[in-house]
């Protein structure tokens, strides 16, 4: 009789005969060759070898191993020169800092002003940003594609999240929070509503990728209501001290607006945080590696055919830049980000001062249009690329079956990583920031995420339901045009001093406004309280 390796052998073409697809198991590569092992005949000990194995593949993709050719250095620099046209913005890079210093060291002078700054530093971020999403795309031939999804959107909140941090840093934390709304709404309207627009315009609908539209729409919802709770907390407080003092020039600080209420609402929020950071991360986990037997290998049998085509390009296309030199790029590029960031900031107070812009409109509106400002450009040259061609009679690009959704993942990233990652950074570095916002951005949160998940819903979009989105937005500013925010919270947020401090301070030098909007928010706060 033939040993038991003998007998093995002798099965395993009669096994494989029988077996599908779904049927094999590990798949061994060793020597150069890969060696599929039906299910339950792989040794245990193996699977060791088959994760260091795995590992080891990971690096040799990473290092372009896999690709039959890898750009060299100097053709990766000249490709990186010529990625984008809006390259040629960069011209206003340097011209920036030199704005910033000069306006610094010479307050009278006429030429070199914030406004100026401001303007050039606006321009310089555009190359900047394009240059993060074509990196990014570069790297996830590298690094395959869920990998590389997460890097892209990574890369593509880089603009975001610096300009948040170092708002934070400067203690600007009632626009860092508008900023914050803005954002997650930008990314939930009007950019997925543009690409659904321009994408959508010549043919009847696209497709969104089932699996994670369906979980989008759950996470949209926690990352809302993780605002929700600390802001319905405050609101549901009793407000019956709050009011002015018998003087008409400042607030009595009751129960409401007290540090120990600013002290709640910052120990629930940071422990929303760490919450929210937990779902992200299993989120990803779950989207990366899904439950069953290689799933996170191959592409859904369910998946719109037009997701199949995207893959199946991402594994045949050749990439414009080898990389490190792509990793060194944007290492780069995250440096210039973050000094040009500074000096936007830093020229935000004076161009508001000047310019008569409410907060609230600084914040929501024109901040988060920075990190939108090179897919207009771009958006906007190919819708008049496609007016003109379609009336000259030339031939235009096919339309593309499978909608640009990546937007909504930026934003859900943004409010599920990086606003609970910027409330424990404030509390490292000792900042009141908290999950606590106004009433006015709240809604604007809600009614986002339900007109998003409404459009999504199918998993298909059309150019109307896009035209719908961007309606939305620009409601959205033209209201936000008005508003002036919630008294309460600006002094919730007093950095460096406590609530009491700041309004005895506001009180006296903030005039008659303050207590105006006080009491008039008093007044509607009695209301709502005789409602219910």
């Amino acid at each position: 009789m033939a040993p038991n390796g003998a007998d093995v052998e002798k099965q395993e073409p009669k096994a494989s005969t029988s077996m599908s697809d779904t049927e094999l198991g590990e798949t061994i590569h060793s020597n150069g060759h890969d060696t599929t092992v039906p299910q339950g005949q792989l040794h245990p000990h193996l699977h060791l070898k088959y994760y260091a194995t795995r590992q080891r593949r990971f690096w040799r993709r990473l290092r372009g191993k896999d690709r039959p050719r890898v750009p060299s250095w100097l053709e990766s620099g000249k490709n990186i020169a010529t990625s984008s046209y809006l390259n040629i913005l960069f011209v206003c890079l340097p011209l920036a800092w030199v704005w910033h210093f000069k306006s610094h060291a010479d307050r009278e002078s006429t030429v070199f002003t914030d406004r100026a700054t401001f303007a050039l530093c606006f321009l310089s971020i555009i190359p900047l940003e394009k240059m993060f999403d074509w990196g990014g795309e570069q790297m996830a031939l590298y690094l395959g594609k869920d990998l590389g999804d997460l890097v892209i959107i990574t890369l593509n909140n880089a603009v975001e999240a610096t300009l948040a941090i170092i708002l934070l840093a400067h203690c600007e934390l009632r626009i860092l929070q508008s900023t914050l709304v803005g954002v997650v709404i930008l990314h939930l309207l009007l950019i997925p509503g543009t690409a659904f627009l321009a994408g959508g315009a010549q043919i009847w609908e696209q497709n969104l990728h089932p699996h994670p539209t369906q979980l989008n729409h759950s996470l949209l919802i926690i990352g809302v209501l993780a605002i929700l709770l600390p802001t319905a907390f405050f609101a549901a407080l009793d407000r019956g001290a709050l009011g002015v003092s018998s003087t008409g020039t400042s607030i009595v600080a009751g129960p409401l607006l007290s540090d120990s209420v600013r002290d709640q609402l910052l120990r629930m929020s940071r422990g929303v945080a760490v919450i929210l950071l937990l779902v992200y991360i299993a989120s990803r986990i779950f989207l990366a590696n899904p439950p069953g037997e290689d799933n996170a290998l191959v592409v859904s049998p369910s998946a719109p055919q037009a997701l199949k085509d995207e893959e199946h390009h991402l594994t045949q296309a050749e990439p414009e830049v080898g990389p490190w030199a792509c990793m060194l790029m944007l290492a780069i590029t995250v440096g210039l980000m973050g000094a040009t960031a500074e000096w936007l900031v830093e020229s935000i107070e004076f161009v508001r001062e000047e310019g008569g812009i409410q907060d609230e409109w600084f914040g929501l509106i024109l901040l988060p249009v920075v990190s939108f400002s090179a897919d207009g450009v771009v958006a906007l040259v190919y819708f008049c690329r496609s007016v003109v061609n379609h009336f000259l009679g030339r031939k235009t690009m096919a339309p593309q079956q499978l909608a640009k959704a990546r937007a909504i993942d930026l934003s859900i990233q943004f409010t599920l990583f990086w606003m609970p990652f910027l409330v424990l950074l404030a509390w490292w570095i000792g900042k009141p920031l908290h999950l606590m916002f106004d009433y006015f951005e709240l809604a604007l949160l809600l009614g986002a995420c339900f007109l998003v998940n409404y459009v999504t819903a199918d998993s298909k979009t059309n150019w109307v339901e896009g035209l719908i989105m961007v309606a939305f937005y620009l409601m959205i500013a033209v209201v936000a045009w008005f508003y002036s925010g919630q008294p309460e919270q600006e002094i919730m947020l007093a950095c460096g001093e406590s609530v009491a401090q700041f309004i005895a301070s506001g009180g006296e030098e903030g005039g008659e406004s303050t207590v105006e909007a006080s009491e008039a928010a008093l007044r509607t706060f009695a209301k709502i309280v005789k409602l219910y």
